[in-house]
């Protein structure tokens, strides 16, 4: 088995969550959240920002740790073990881009019941509603905007 770890973010603009959708080759994959492979060198906090911002052209800022999630699945002849380390993040517009070449066709900000039905795996729909209960907290004592977070 191989041990792998990718970061992530839960990224919200008033109050709307980005989403990218995924397909390749004509499959449906599904409504995800940026996240990505950890490079050498780099911080769980920078994989998370430099994903997010390659995925869907966002810049970022982490205001929170929010959990991790686990999954595994089959690569060529070897199974994947992965590890997700999640991140609640402030984006400052709503633009947003999805990458092709990892063959995103769509991106965009939804509203919370949105993105909770079109969230496509489980895990990410755990990590959302965790990260948006944070989110909730933040503004209701008005530190949403008052948290400056780390990036962007």
């Amino acid at each position: 088995m191989i041990e792998a770890t990718s970061c992530g973010g839960v990224v919200i603009f008033h109050g709307k969550i980005l989403l990218l959708y995924k397909n390749y080759r004509n499959r449906y994959d599904g409504w995800v959240l940026p996240k990505g492979t950890v490079e050498p060198g780099e911080t769980h906090e920078v994989t998370a920002l430099r994903e997010v911002r390659e995925e869907t052209g966002v810049s970022a800022r982490i205001l929170d740790f929010i959990g991790t999630s686990e999954y595994t699945f089959f690569a060529q002849d070897d199974a994947v073990n992965k590890n997700v380390y999640w991140y609640l993040m402030r984006s400052d517009s709503y633009y947003s881009k999805p990458q092709r070449e990892e063959f995103f066709l769509d991106s965009g900000y939804y509203k919370y019941h949105e993105a909770a039905h079109l969230l496509k795996f489980s895990n990410e729909r755990m990590i959302f509603e965790k990260a948006y209960a944070r989110y909730q907290e933040l503004k209701r004592n008005n530190q949403w905007n008052e948290v400056p977070g780390i990036g962007a």
